[in-house]
């Protein structure tokens, strides 16, 4: 896992994520925050928070070239608080698919993917 620390905390970055993904124009298929769930199940949970987004022109192919790389895509990132005012964003290296699925052909949009994830993670984390 991709981990970096925010400089922020943990509403703020994931705030930033989110705005950093739409200002790329992907579509966030969905937000999770798990801390939410624990609570409506009368649960404890410190934030932590998934945001699943992506983009059919880059996914497609890929799932073209191995379907079952389907159970990885869309991409998504993590957002957890690690104490108060500690947050970290983490995400799986796109390019780790290669060794995973039949995507050896795929390299140049895993690397790609590589640097978008890094961008917004970067985005995100204010640094």
């Amino acid at each position: 896992m991709m981990i970096r620390k925010s400089t922020l905390g943990q509403r703020s970055t994931v705030a930033r994520l989110i705005a950093a993904i739409e200002h790329r124009k992907l579509t966030i298929f969905a937000h999770i925050d798990h801390a939410e769930h624990a609570r409506q199940a009368e649960l404890e949970l410190p934030p932590i928070n998934v945001v699943v987004f992506g983009n059919p022109h880059a996914g497609t192919p890929l799932m073209a070239a191995d379907p079952r790389v389907g159970l990885d895509l869309p991409l998504r990132m993590l957002v957890w608080e690690d104490g108060p005012g500690l947050a970290f964003v983490g995400h799986h290296d796109p390019r780790e698919l290669a060794g995973e699925y039949d995507l050896a052909e795929q390299k140049e949009t895993l690397d790609r993917m590589a640097e978008l994830l890094d961008a917004i993670s970067a985005e995100a984390a204010g640094s």
